[in-house]
């Protein structure tokens, strides 16, 4: 699959599918964080960049968002309501979530829940980021240059984001960063994950697909030569 599947609805439906979308991403990040295994590859760059400017972890954050967003809006990417709500969104999520005792907790855990955790993380994000691209409402900075770099590069999106993830932690890693088990899993796990819940979506009933667009566009073309104007005809079914 090289592109995300579109989801139907009108503008209230895909809002709360963009939000939840947001949401499921933030958990996804909060697993990772609380597993303590590694940090996500982007997380590595934000780190090693502070490390080496008078950044804190936090404006390397935005400073590398605001570059990757630059570059993808340059080479096509849209910007919309989503790519704001992905900025502002995520991180408030972020921390609500770790100020509950019961999420911080997990840190503590045997180490096999904490392995559970990378796991589940890298699912959630995966199926987070399916949703709030689906919605159609704008991607997050990365997930903007991960559409438009398939499009452009005609890969598939899972090796496209992998290969962009690898690059960041690359960076990162040569910076100074700090990389655990959980890094190399995200790096290699997360281009399948948003691949496989972009698969998912296609074929839930939210989806609005090329294939469904296609058999209805075939069945108003038929019934356009039924009518007594079907010198029209040819036309329509020349474009089918």
């Amino acid at each position: 699959m090289r592109a995300p599947p579109r989801l139907r609805g009108g503008l209230g439906l895909r809002m709360a599918v963009l939000l939840s979308g947001l949401f499921l991403f933030a958990c996804g990040i909060v697993a990772l964080l609380e597993s303590r295994l590694g940090l996500s590859p982007w997380d590595v760059l934000h780190q090693g960049l502070a490390r080496h400017t008078p950044l804190s972890f936090g404006e390397a954050n935005i400073a590398v968002g605001i570059v990757v967003l630059t570059a993808a809006w340059l080479l096509g990417a849209r910007v919309g309501v989503g790519t704001v709500a992905n900025a502002v969104l995520v991180g408030a999520f972020v921390a609500v979530l770790t100020s509950l005792g019961a999420i911080t907790a997990l840190a503590d855990q045997p180490l096999q829940v904490r392995v559970f955790l990378v796991f589940a993380g890298l699912a959630l994000m995966g199926a987070g980021t399916g949703l709030y691209i689906g919605a159609d409402l704008g991607a997050g900075p990365r997930d903007s240059l991960m559409v438009v770099g398939a499009r452009r590069t005609r890969f598939r999106i899972g090796v496209v984001r992998a290969a962009i993830e690898l690059c960041a932690l690359g960076v990162g890693v040569v910076l100074g960063g700090t990389v655990g088990v959980g890094t190399v899993a995200f790096a290699v796990g997360i281009g399948p994950a948003v691949e496989a819940s972009f698969w998912v979506l296609e074929r839930s009933p939210l989806a609005l697909g090329p294939a469904r667009d296609s058999r209805a566009e075939r069945q108003t073309r038929r019934a356009a030569c039924e009518r007594p104007d079907a010198h029209r005809c040819p036309e329509a079914w020349e474009r089918t």
